[in-house]
């Protein structure tokens, strides 16, 4: 058994995410997304380099001694698979892994509506799942992957870089290919895939100008396409594909794009109010009239698209979080850090504190301090009858010294 095992092992019971080696620090695990330092002592440079090197493979060492970082899968037999990135900063050797579990969540697991379990059965187009960095897009795709796994008897390529998610022949057939190990890059994957009788391919992250090229030349051949994109919002990532072209050939991105994207799903990932995790999803499906606006670059209109698309199976970002805080889910500070748009949220955090007063389960002042912007919550309050309740304070307290109760 590797020295970090013990360590991974800890991460597995105590439900964590990830795990931390670095010079200088005890190790550290994310539990619920919280860093947490394990009660052990500081860990030098040298069994940082120790825990490294019992682990890598040869060919990430060299490429570690090289440019001083490198990624690949660690696995622990019959236990799960780790996500792996070593790097060298300022203080020495350091360590990053992230938990892989070998169980796939299921779609029901991550509450994925009917219309997106629908969208991976589609025999082309392309799907996109974005957000932050570790907000579990990997999980959902691998969630859509198994459900289909069980619906369609279909080849299934990934192009990973690294390998997460491994999935069983079930229904499909699985070729799991790894950009360093079993591929040069992302683009020569997908180029080499048109030739091995794809059906759906998984492109880890459309991360440069040709592998985003190919996966839209891919979903125009007949394929169902499945990707990764770094976008905060449904409606930016539209953008920030066809913006990585030249000005000359955006046009007929456009073009292409429309006709080939089916839906984007953007997650944020939140803190329960108990332990664990619950993703809140922005969903834009792509119909007739978002395709016009996208040929027709009135992308800037896409939110408000998906605000008035609730019969398509659309849902925003703020929405989804005020589900899950009506739901007992989350907590309303949770949601309002994971909101983008915090001007919208600010309206609806301010309607369900009213709400909560109208039934008695808060008072006027509870929704005053728990508002984010407080001015509108004491007009809210004043014009549904609840001003008398506040004439008596004091609301210099509260930075509104010059709203005027009547």
């Amino acid at each position: 058994m590797a020295q970090v095992d013990k360590f991974l092992n800890f991460l597995i019971k105590n439900a964590g995410s990830d795990l931390h080696l670095v010079t200088g620090s005890p190790p550290i695990v994310r539990i619920d997304g919280l860093l947490q330092k394990m009660n052990l002592p500081p860990l030098t440079a040298d069994q940082v380099k120790s825990l490294i090197y019992e682990i890598v493979p040869e060919r990430n060492r060299k490429e570690y001694e090289a440019i001083n970082d490198t990624d690949f899968a660690y696995e622990i037999p019959k236990v799960a698979r780790f996500r792996t990135n070593i790097y060298r900063d300022i203080r020495g050797p350091g360590m990053a892994q992230r938990l892989i579990p070998f169980d796939i969540m299921t779609v029901d697991d991550l509450g994925l509506p009917q219309l997106i379990r629908d969208l991976v059965m589609l025999p082309k187009g392309i799907l996109l799942c974005t957000g932050p960095t570790g907000c579990g897009k990997s999980t959902t795709l691998a969630a859509l992957l198994e459900y289909a796994n069980q619906r369609r008897a279909d080849h299934v390529v990934t192009i990973e870089d690294p390998i997460e998610f491994v999935h069983e022949n079930i229904k499909c057939i699985f070729s799991h290919r790894q950009v360093g190990l079993h591929t040069e890059s992302f683009r020569r994957a997908l180029r080499a895939s048109f030739r091995e009788d794809p059906d759906v391919v998984l492109v880890g992250e459309m991360r440069d100008l040709e592998t985003t090229a190919l996966a839209i030349t891919a979903a125009e051949t007949g394929h169902l396409v499945l990707a990764t994109v770094h976008t905060t919002t449904a409606s930016s990532t539209v953008d920030r594909v066809i913006d990585q072209f030249p000005p000359d050939r955006q046009s007929q991105i456009r073009v292409m794009l429309a006709a080939t994207l089916k839906a984007v799903i953007t997650q944020a990932l939140c803190r329960r109010k108990v332990k664990g995790r619950v993703a809140a999803f922005e969903i834009l499906v792509v119909h007739s009239a978002v395709q016009n606006l996208i040929r027709e670059k009135k992308t800037f209109q896409l939110p408000s698209v998906i605000q008035t698309g609730k019969k398509y199976g659309m849902i925003t970002m703020n929405e989804s979080l005020m589900n899950l805080v009506h739901d007992g889910f989350i907590d309303l500070g949770e949601a309002y850090s994971k909101s983008i748009d915090k001007q919208d949220m600010n309206d609806r955090v301010n309607q369900y504190l009213l709400s909560l007063v109208a039934a008695g389960q808060v008072t006027p002042l509870d929704a005053m301090k728990q508002s984010y912007f407080r001015p509108k919550m004491l007009e809210l309050l004043v014009a549904n009858g609840f001003g008398k309740a506040l004439k008596s304070l004091d609301l210099s307290k509260l930075d509104l010294a010059e709203e005027v109760v009547t």
